[in-house]
């Protein structure tokens, strides 16, 4: 942060707040506390009635090629089903029903957080967009694991087995540590 969001000037300082325990960037002109807090990522695992998931081949960086869950940045005054069915829209097409949260995943160094919601699709509808150059639709035995994008959803995807099979909750919480 080059310049406070609030009177514009450059005179930041990174240093704790009296009552708080985290260094924050604090505007020395005006004293506005500047929060830098994770990103919130939404997306669904969709199924279809074959119990197969919907993977959509990234058209855009990053990882532009690899598989991926359709999923991408909440916005503002949004909120996460919403969010989450308006990511799957822009990168299929498609108009899903969602089941329930399947998954919430942490990045820490990346300062993200993944909410993954399990999904039916509404109708057979779907296409290609600018952000998917490929849309298909797998088995458990035929996920393409080495070409699989992020880490979030090779732990959604890993959910979704261990729950066919009977071997987990309904909700998975996971945690990635980068160094």
């Amino acid at each position: 942060m080059n310049y406070c969001s609030h009177c514009g000037s450059s005179n930041l300082e990174t240093k704790i707040p009296e009552g708080d325990h985290l260094p924050r960037i604090v505007c020395e002109n005006c004293e506005t506390i500047h929060y830098l807090n994770p990103r919130t990522i939404v997306g669904c695992l969709i199924l279809n009635d074959k119990n197969e998931v919907m993977l959509c081949r990234r058209g855009i960086e990053p990882r532009l090629g690899f598989w991926n869950l359709p999923a991408g940045f909440l916005e503002n005054n949004e909120g996460v089903e919403e969010g989450a069915l308006r990511e799957v829209l822009e990168e299929t097409g498609a108009t899903v029903k969602l089941k329930g949260l399947h998954t919430i995943y942490n990045v820490i160094k990346a300062q993200q957080v993944y909410l993954i919601f399990e999904a039916s699709m509404l109708d057979d509808h779907y296409e290609l967009t600018p952000e998917s150059t490929e849309i298909k639709f797998f088995a458990q035995s035929e996920i393409p694991w080495d070409e699989i994008a992020f880490s979030s959803n090779v732990f959604a995807l890993n959910h979704w087995i261990a729950k066919s099979n009977g071997t987990t909750s309904e909700l998975a919480i996971g945690t990635l540590e980068l160094k």
